[in-house]
């Protein structure tokens, strides 16, 4: 025979559903605050440290997630020099999240890494320029003659100069990826470990 239950057991049953789904609300609403908050970080407007201090405990973890998730996208090869100040910014946050030394140490050895992929990429830059000046000449030339006007090609006007460039600048690029990818492993580790 079958146990009856009465309404209030019923009604309890269907209740604790509803505590679990809201405790995965919060969660979820708190990761996504903390995603907002890390680009209110980038951009310069809040202290990481003191929104996480102001945060319920059982918010807190999902809450760093949401901060990590945005933060650790910022970790990559900068494209030009500016970048390198959002990267450090990046890792700054990571490390009021983390909060762990082996961090802060991969992070200053990484901003060095960045440091020297921009000087290298400088070089590169203008070593290919030189070594396809020459050629541009020659087209500027030709150009001229043809229109009787001078003209001057700006090299990055230029398909066959960017397709160079890009070339070689994809492999000092693919030089220096493992090292991003290695770091942003390791970040994830020790967010893990915290």
């Amino acid at each position: 025979m079958g146990i009856i239950k009465t309404a209030l057991e019923i009604a309890l049953e269907k209740t604790e559903d509803v505590k679990s789904g809201r405790s995965s609300i919060d969660q979820f609403e708190a990761k996504q605050r903390g995603k907002k908050l890390a680009n209110v970080f980038l951009a310069g407007e809040k202290d990481l440290a003191e929104e996480i201090k102001n945060t319920p405990s059982e918010q807190i973890e999902s809450l760093k997630q949401g901060i990590f998730d945005v933060l650790i996208s910022q970790i990559n090869l900068p494209v030009a020099k500016e970048d390198e100040t959002r990267i450090e910014l990046a890792g700054k946050g990571l490390q009021t999240v983390i909060n762990n030394k082996q961090f802060n140490l991969l992070f200053q050895q990484l901003m060095q890494v960045i440091s020297g992929y921009l000087q290298e990429a400088s070089q590169y830059e203008q070593a290919i320029r030189q070594q396809y000046a020459p050629k541009l000449r020659h087209k500027e030339e030709e150009l001229s003659r043809r229109l009787g006007r001078e003209v001057r090609i700006d090299p990055l006007q230029d398909p066959e100069f960017i397709a160079f460039l890009n070339q070689h600048m994809n492999a000092l690029k693919g030089n220096y990826e493992p090292v991003i990818k290695q770091v942003k492993e390791e970040t994830c580790r020790l967010f893990g470990v915290s």
